[in-house]
């Protein structure tokens, strides 16, 4: 670092620093004419302007943490050791690495865009990304520029440092939250029962003679509110502070400025011997809203909505058996089974490899699609994809109940998201709160007049019991309920904005191979020269390695159980397949892709439309053709979703296809035959060209580019690791014919979430009224907060499932 970042001057004169906020105890250190409290701050100030990061002071005045402890050069030794460095890594090759952190001091929007720009910090960062209701760090990292430790010590000096901890420190931390939380209502509770014993000399209106007793009882009943006041309800203190200082008024500015007015109100009274003011009801406020807490916080542990790695993955693996290969599913792998991966398909676990060669895409993990070479004995990683021939693994970890779909959510193609209805809401009740604010204190300039006693209830019941926190969860309830029920039909939706964004689709393009289509149901005839039992077993061999329908319908229908290895294999999209088997050069394809160009072997029979050629040893020998089972119920699926979207298909066979396809789905859909994967692509961008919303349905094979240009991308699967990790949803193919069902129940959510606004805004209405007509005390509002807000939202989750039972989504 430059000298003349490394100099300062230090002053006598009290200031706040301009980092962290805390005020500067002794001496105030100065640098580019701004106060800090310590080096330290100076230290990741300069670090930040030295990058041109100085913008994270503008999105919050001093956001950043306090750096008083300075640094210890040996703290992070240990982040040296591999064995560590293994455990603390979800991904590493030679060159890339990939960790996540739990970071504690994250507090602010600051804070998120700070830890999200890291690479400006150092160009060997290269992703991080913030997930701020856990406060964890998921950075990727070249291994060549910064090491582990180094990515520790550089959060570290910006006052990030991570909390590293192998035995899950994270829960323990929420443990440790609850337990607080409970000693608050535990001293609250005590403060609330002795107080009202100690107030009954003013109930019983004792005579003159006790004033000296009721005088005591004062003194004490305050000596006893002082926990509660300065420990039971600092956290609401606390929130109010923080929102303020970000500049944005949250819902505990409101009930902190109702605490404190109600405890006021009793200093006063108590302070000029007027007795002891209302203590009781101020003890019995902060009882209640805690209690109120307790209850939101365990309803909502019910209604959680999250989901692991079995809701996005529900799929099985292929694992060896005597009679050649079965499946289980992806939650029974265990640590040492063994498990066979095909072409193409995701690695779902941490395993070494036992067999065969390994070419294996990390794009899912890096964005780099440039296949690794493994060869036995070494380490394949969770999140690889397998190009090339079948490989059998064995298991060393678990299958992780996050890294999946962590990895899912962070793929490296990310779609521009709008503003959202959880945003609305968000600004809703931003708004919400201060027209209460304004509310409040008209109310009490009204009530000043009867007295500032009761103009101060009136405002102490205004601002506690109108809760806006009620418009902001009922949205993520709703669509988390919403997000529950289609996981259960198994639809598997990313994340709670893709149901908002389904919609607001107006077009649907249908991929038809694989998709419309079953992948492994089908009739085939051979034409051309017959192929022996040796010739058939070659061409089962090399088709076991393919997941493509076409290659599936192969394999399944020719008879035979055992197979030859298979050499070289090559998958080329939407071509064909290729490889050498028991030394004979085998390719499967398209008649371009296998250099045959005579019609003589081509089928005329309706519906035998898909040709697959056979070259063996560069002669040709026929042609497979394949008529293609269409799932039962498409046709109705279709067409109920015409009355909501434009729909399109799309098709890579030729056009005599049409007229049966047409006979099933109807003249009424627009059909496009003959389409290679660029010529979709191409399709979904002139849609969009158009002010087309666009929803893409495929399998992922033959139309990756399609699903990831769309607006919204459904990836269909059949019992395989085979799907486009820039999918949006992954909808398991024998539900596809009940699509439209799921499409229809999306906007049925969007309805519950209205509904929730308006029963939100009339509860409100109703209880303002009555409190600013002096109607309801302080203590009554604290009952009446959380049983609002608990109101709204078992609202919105008892709606959302009676529009699921109306689909029939539920039982």
């Amino acid at each position: 670092m430059k000298e003349s970042l490394t100099t300062g001057t230090t002053s006598a004169v009290t200031e706040l620093c301009y980092h962290c906020g805390e005020k500067c105890d002794k001496a105030a250190v100065f640098y580019d004419e701004k106060p800090f409290c310590c080096e330290g701050c100076k230290l990741v100030f300069q670090i930040l302007k030295e990058n041109g990061l100085c913008n994270y002071y503008s999105i919050e005045d001093t956001p950043g943490v306090s750096w008083k402890s300075g640094k210890n050069a040996r703290k992070f030794d240990f982040l040296e050791d591999s064995t560590i460095q293994k455990r603390l890594l979800d991904f590493q090759d030679n060159h890339f690495a990939k960790t996540t952190f739990f970071i504690p001091s994250m507090h602010c929007s600051s804070c998120i865009w700070l830890l999200e720009n890291l690479y400006r910090l150092n160009p060997g960062i290269k992703q991080s990304q913030v997930n701020f209701l856990e406060r964890k760090l998921t950075l990727s990292f070249h291994k060549d520029i910064i090491s582990l430790r180094g990515v520790v010590e550089m959060l570290s000096s910006i006052g990030y440092e991570p909390k590293i901890n192998l035995d899950d420190l994270e829960r323990a931390e929420e443990q440790h939250l609850q337990r607080s939380l409970y000693y608050k209502i535990g001293i609250a509770g005590f403060a609330f029962g002795n107080i009202m014993l100690l107030t009954f000399p003013e109930y019983l209106a004792i005579d003159a003679s006790s004033l000296a007793l009721k005088e005591l009882f004062s003194w004490v009943i305050l000596i006893i509110s002082l926990p509660v006041f300065f420990y039971c309800s600092s956290g609401y203190f606390i929130s109010a502070y923080k929102g303020l200082r970000s500049k944005h008024i949250n819902i505990d500015v409101p009930l902190a400025l109702g605490i404190t007015a109600f405890y006021s109100r009793s200093l006063v009274e108590i302070f000029s011997h007027m007795g002891p003011g209302y203590m009781d009801s101020f003890a019995g406020l902060i009882f209640f809203l805690l209690i109120g807490k307790i209850f939101q916080d365990k309803t909502f542990a019910m209604l959680n909505f999250e989901r692991n790695y079995k809701s996005y993955f529900p799929i099985a693996v292929n694992i060896p058996a005597a009679n050649g290969e079965s499946s289980i599913p992806l939650a029974k792998l265990n640590i040492g089974d063994r498990f066979l991966i095909k072409n193409n398909e995701l690695i779902p676990v941490d395993s070494v490899l036992i067999s065969g060669v390994g070419h294996i895409d990390y794009s899912f993990i890096t964005g780099e699609s440039a296949p690794v070479v493994l060869q036995a004995g070494e380490l394949i990683y969770a999140g690889g994809k397998q190009i090339g021939s079948t490989i059998e693994l064995t298991a060393t970890k678990n299958v992780s109940q996050s890294y999946l779909t962590q990895l899912w959510n962070e793929s490296a193609i990310q779609k521009e998201l709008k503003q959202n209805l959880t945003e609305f809401s968000a600004v809703v009740a931003k708004y919400f709160t201060f027209a209460l604010l304004l509310l409040s204190l008209g109310a009490g300039l009204f009530w000043i007049q009867f007295g500032w006693q009761t103009a101060l209830g009136v405002i102490s019941s205004i601002l506690i019991i109108a809760c806006p926190c009620a418009l902001a969860l009922s949205t993520p309830f709703a669509l988390g309920n919403a997000l529950r029920i289609l996981s259960r039909n198994q639809f598997y939706v990313k994340n709670t904005r893709i149901i908002e964004r389904l919609t607001r689709i107006d077009t649907i393009v249908f991929d038809k191979t694989g998709t419309i289509t079953h992948q492994d149901a089908s009739e085939m005839r051979f034409s051309g020269e017959p192929l022996n039992d040796y010739e058939n077993k070659l061409v089962r061999s090399l088709t076991k390695h393919s997941t493509h329908p076409l290659s599936i319908s192969i394999n399944h229908t020719i008879p035979g159980g055992d197979v030859f290895p298979v050499d070289s294999f090559t998958e080329v999209e939407s071509s064909g397949i290729e490889g050498f088997v028991d030394g004979i050069y085998i390719r499967l394809g398209s008649a371009k892709y296998t250099g045959y160009a005579s019609e003589e072997f081509q089928a005329d029979e309706a519906g035998f439309s898909s040709s697959v050629f056979l070259a063996l040893d560069n002669r040709i020998r026929g042609t497979f053709t394949i008529r293609q089972m269409y799932r039962e119920g498409i046709s109705g699926s279709i067409q109920a979703l015409c009355s909501f979207a434009r729909i399109y298909i799309l098709s890579g066979d030729s056009e005599k296809e049409r007229t049966r396809l047409e006979s099933i789905v109807g003249k009424n859909i627009e059909m496009h035959f003959e389409q290679s994967p660029f010529q979709k692509l191409e399709f979904i961008k002139q849609l969009q060209a158009a002010g087309k919303t666009v929803l893409m349905i495929g399998d992922g094979l033959n139309d990756s580019g399609a699903l990831k240009q769309s607006d919204v991308a459904i990836s269909v699967t059949e019992n395989t690791l085979n799907f486009t990790p820039a999918s949006d949803a992954i909808i398991n193919g024998a539900m596809l014919p009940f699509f439209g069902k799921f499409f229809r129940f999306s906007k049925d959510a969007l309805l519950a979430i209205k509904m929730s606004f308006i029963v939100s805004l009339v509860y409100n209405a109703i209880g303002l009224y009555y409190a600013c007509t002096g109607r309801i005390t302080p203590l009554f509002a604290a009952i009446l907060m959380p049983i609002s807000s608990v109101t709204v939202i078992v609202l919105t989750v008892v709606a959302t499932t009676l529009f699921a039972k109306r689909r029939k989504l539920v039982l």
